[in-house]
């Protein structure tokens, strides 16, 4: 499972109330970025290119998407799918509560200053992240990674490439990211 976690959710009204997106229905990707713009349309293009990137790290022969705008448009965030976008920032607080009983969910916190925010409170239980860079923090034990915004000046594909390494390298099962 890849568990994203952001600070703002899609401008619309039907998402004001959720706090992950894990069900998407074919066609609605395409509708929050046709209301919304390209802000979105970069979320979503950034997250399927990870994916992909991801998989074709671990067995290109196993990929069912030739292309990553094929798997954003018929898999990306929808059930089954094993992604998620989060948005409720104290939910992801209470996961920090219980570091012990970590899922082998891998978790990304997209930029440093929501991370910054989020942080404060597991920085104080104990949590403790190493930076690689100025972009990639880490914490193995729980499967965290801080990385860049999901924005392609942001994370660009080589950080695409970079991002994908260090998720392999949390990962104990690799095979389940054949797309």
């Amino acid at each position: 499972m890849i568990k994203v976690y952001l600070a703002n959710r899609p401008p619309l009204a039907e998402y004001q109330a959720i706090d992950v997106i894990d069900h998407f229905l074919e066609g609605d990707i395409e509708k929050i970025v046709t209301e919304t713009g390209n802000h979105w349309r970069k979320i979503f293009n950034v997250y399927a290119k990870l994916m992909h990137c991801l998989s074709n790290k671990v067995d290109s022969q196993w990929c069912r998407y030739p292309t990553w705008q094929q798997y954003r448009d018929r898999e990306l965030l929808q059930a089954g799918s094993g992604t998620e976008l989060h948005f409720n920032r104290l939910g992801l607080e209470q996961e920090f509560s219980q570091l012990v009983n970590r899922d082998d969910a891998i978790r990304l916190i997209m930029g440093k200053g929501f991370a910054d925010q989020v942080l404060v409170d597991a920085n104080a239980k104990g949590l403790i992240l190493t930076w690689l860079d100025n972009d990639f923090a880490i914490n193995p034990d729980i499967g965290l990674i801080v990385c860049p915004y999901f924005d392609y000046r942001q994370l660009s594909n080589i950080k695409i490439e970079s991002l994908a390494e260090l998720m392999l390298g949390l990962e104990r099962n690799p095979q389940r990211y054949s797309l």
